[in-house]
């Protein structure tokens, strides 16, 4: 499990179930906000002072934050910073940790935008797994079931979300520069906004796709691009989703490490260091020459390895379209002699 050293370190120990760091940081704040010790408008520690104090990512600290926001027990207020919340009065004994209520305007809010907008605020701060309808009406101020009137359920929210973030990209008249410059273009801009909404690839699938208007814009906008290369609907739409997945794929290793920052409060650079002895004990049997002459780390730059990736595809492509016997193959039809 994780345990918490007498100087605030958090530090991993064997155990079969570890806690995630960020939970044990807020339970330590949680617990001098309940006792009194810190009131109502006391300063909490900042995002950057948890980091420093307790050794974590600055990801992991940012995480605490907003669980004991989400809990109601702290607020930013302009100018002070994180404060303990107005409503967290000192009570001896057990204290709830519902947010406290805020009224609904009169105008009719929360709408769907302002509810879409509030679900991809929490998913890009902490995660799809903080998303719920019970802490959306929490924020919102409003009872969870209310929230049903614009959302059927989470699947069809988490859809909304997507498509709502999706909608981000304005994407120019396909066609003008050609097909190549379009891929790039389309693929550079969903990669953009996948390391804008880490949470993203996890929502996409292709075997059951999002029926959304901004999320099929997509698809049909490579279609678009590849209308009059010579190559059937088929494989146009096989494609466009092999650009999809190779996007999405490498998005998910940067979400991934994002995840396993705020799960463990160790940063990419504090992993490697920990484990280079083990790497060097490994090259060092010269079992693994190739790789032992490998310069540097080949996975520090996840940018680098985007554009690698991309340019190789559209490289195999290009091969493609240039060969109409492998063209041909592609549509599934015999090459000729």
């Amino acid at each position: 499990m994780w345990i918490v050293h007498t100087k605030g370190m958090i530090m991993s120990a064997q155990a079969q179930h570890p806690e995630p760091p960020y939970r044990a940081i807020a339970a330590q704040l949680r617990t001098r906000i309940e006792s009194g010790e810190l009131r109502p408008g006391d300063r909490v520690p900042s995002v950057r002072q948890i980091a420093q104090r307790w050794g974590v990512a600055v990801a992991t600290a940012t995480k605490v934050t907003a669980l004991l926001r989400a809990e109601g027990l702290v607020e930013a207020r302009v100018g002070a910073g994180t404060v303990v919340s107005a409503s967290r009065a000192y009570v001896a004994g057990p204290v709830s940790t519902r947010a406290p209520r805020r009224p609904v305007p009169a105008d009719g809010e929360p709408h769907r935008e302002r509810l879409l907008r509030t679900a991809i605020a929490i998913a890009d701060t902490e995660g799809l797994e903080a998303v719920s309808m019970r802490r959306l009406a929490a924020e919102l101020g409003v009872g969870p079931m209310s929230l049903y009137r614009y959302m059927a359920n989470k699947d069809e929210l988490l859809t909304q979300m997507a498509d709502a973030v999706f909608g981000e990209l304005d994407l120019p008249e396909p066609g003008v520069l050609g097909w190549r410059a379009d891929l790039e273009r389309i693929a550079r801009l969903q990669w953009q906004l996948c390391r804008r909404h880490l949470w993203l690839p996890r929502v996409v699938s292709f075997t059951r796709p999002l029926l959304a208007l901004n999320t099929m814009a997509q698809t049909e906008w490579i279609l678009r691009a590849l209308d009059g290369s010579g190559l059937s609907a088929e494989v146009r739409m096989r494609e466009a989703l092999t650009l999809h997945s190779l996007v999405l794929t490498a998005a998910l290793s940067v979400a991934e490490e994002a995840e396993a920052e705020q799960n463990t409060g160790v940063t990419l650079d504090g992993w490697r260091a920990a484990a280079r002895t083990r790497a060097h004990e490994l090259l060092d049997t010269g079992r693994f020459p190739l790789l032992a002459a490998t310069p540097g780390e080949p996975t520090a730059d996840l940018d680098g390895l985007f554009e690698y990736g991309l340019a190789r595809h559209l490289d195999g492509f290009a091969v493609l379209l240039a060969d109409p016997a492998r063209r041909d193959r592609a549509h599934g039809e015999p090459a000729g002699p």
